[in-house]
């Protein structure tokens, strides 16, 4: 077998090992065979490799993907996980990304076995559970580069799961115009997610296409900025913005009609026509 040559991101510049094993077919795989015989020292995340825990999860070509699942070629470059502080090689502190949920979600850590949701309340949420928390989605959101205190896709897509799947009277699908107020505990989770939240992210769908679990946080983005409009929340950015000054007078067409044009003037006496 012809081999397979990979280039890691080290601390401080980057490594290519080549790999010859015909039993390394996923990257994980491959990773455990370069700590084994090529350098003890390499270190990664992994856990269940499977596919389930979503630790092994690394930078392949610039895209996020599960080391677990992936299956390696030649040439690829493996780096960690963007916004992330690298531990040493491959491995990433996610403390600060999952502190999000807590921001946001902390009065719902403890389970209310009164609010059960109804099956169909499930059902509504169904995928958004199936949250791994491997950070991907964190990983290629954008807005992140300029706001570190953006409060990441998988906390948002988290929030409206325990808004979606709340108790029926509170439920905010149920909310019309005429019944625009949330009751609590939803107005304080709603008001959580306002600033550095729904309505910073910018809707490009990068944390949708990598989400290995086919998660769509952007749509779930959405629904939230639906609910808040309803209840009475607006983007707190709206004000800062700048549309320009519009002008009512006679517009021009591109072709220098303006009333501010020499052509406009000359027609009306104000000015030679050269």
């Amino acid at each position: 077998m012809h081999p397979i040559n990979i280039t890691i991101a080290r601390e401080s510049d980057t490594e290519t090992f080549s790999i010859a094993s015909t039993k390394a077919i996923t990257l994980l795989a491959a990773l455990y065979e370069i700590k084994a015989t090529l350098d003890p020292m390499l270190t990664f995340g992994a856990g269940c490799r499977s596919g389930i825990c979503g630790s092994c999860a690394v930078l392949v070509n610039g895209k996020e993907q599960l080391a677990c699942s992936y299956r390696y070629q030649d040439g690829d470059h493996i780096a960690p996980l963007r916004y992330h502080p690298v531990l040493r090689d491959l491995k990433v502190d996610k403390t600060y990304a999952l502190d999000t949920l807590t921001k946001i979600l902390s009065e719902y850590l403890t389970p209310d076995p009164i609010a059960v949701p109804s099956p169909k309340e499930e059902a509504q949420t169904k995928v958004q559970t199936d949250c791994i928390l491997c950070d991907s989605c964190y990983s290629a959101c954008p807005v992140l580069a300029v706001n570190p205190d953006f409060l990441g896709p998988f906390a948002l897509t988290r929030a409206w799961r325990y808004l979606a799947n709340s108790p029926k009277e509170n439920n905010p699908q149920d909310c019309t115009d005429n019944n625009a107020s949330l009751l609590t505990p939803h107005s304080s989770l709603l008001d959580a997610v306002q600033t550095h939240g729904i309505w910073d992210c910018t809707l490009c769908g990068e944390c949708t296409a990598a989400c290995p679990q086919g998660i769509d946080p952007k749509t779930d983005i959405l629904m939230l900025r639906g609910v808040s409009g309803k209840a009475g929340y607006s983007d707190p950015n709206f004000g800062n913005m700048d549309f320009g000054t519009p002008s009512f007078g006679t517009p021009d067409f591109g072709v220098g009609f303006s009333r501010s044009s020499s052509r406009y003037r000359h027609k009306h006496g104000n000015e030679p026509c050269h």
